[in-house]
């Protein structure tokens, strides 16, 4: 899953989502903690997967994301954090929308992605997880000013609410 718009609220300017850069300003969203816990009960991984461009920006310092993800980890039941970076302009394979992050995921943990779920806000979540291969995306419709994401997946209106369609299908590991 994605993590700003997803776990924790996004600053919206514009119409445009800016990740928090210091843990002063992490709101954890309603329904996460019981939507993570759902998954964990069914038997998933919660793993976040995040584009951070503010480290490459300078924006934000490595050690301000790093107390970010501790807080979130001991706050949270999250198993894992990958991160991205990079902008654009690095053609980097982890940026999202490629799959780049998911793969090290999967890798790490010995997931099978065509039996995973992704859920972001963004359409770069839903095209990452569409090319990872993912078995559906989930996607919280924020009406941001950017474009929505093409391909199939999912609207949903919150994590918990994608939680529960993943835990009512019978799909279930």
């Amino acid at each position: 899953m994605d993590r700003d718009g997803v776990i924790n609220k996004s600053k919206v300017v514009a119409g445009k989502p800016f990740a928090p850069t210091q843990i002063c300003d992490i709101k954890i969203l309603p329904g996460v903690c019981d939507a993570l816990d759902l998954l964990r009960e069914a038997g998933f991984l919660n793993i976040i997967v995040t584009n951070q461009p503010d480290i490459s920006t300078g924006r934000q310092s490595l050690n301000s994301l790093a107390e970010i993800h501790t807080y979130l980890q001991q706050k949270l039941p999250i198993d894992d954090v990958f991160i991205c970076p990079h902008i654009e302009e690095h053609y980097c394979q982890c940026r999202k929308p490629k799959p780049g992050l998911l793969i090290q995921a999967a890798s790490r943990w010995g997931i099978d992605l065509t039996g995973s779920y992704m859920i972001g806000d963004r359409w770069r979540d839903i095209e990452a997880g569409q090319s990872a291969g993912c078995k559906t995306s989930f996607f919280i419709d924020y009406k941001f000013a950017e474009p929505r994401p093409k391909g199939s997946y999912i609207e949903v209106s919150s994590l918990l609410s994608a939680a529960n369609k993943v835990l009512s299908s019978n799909h279930l590991l």
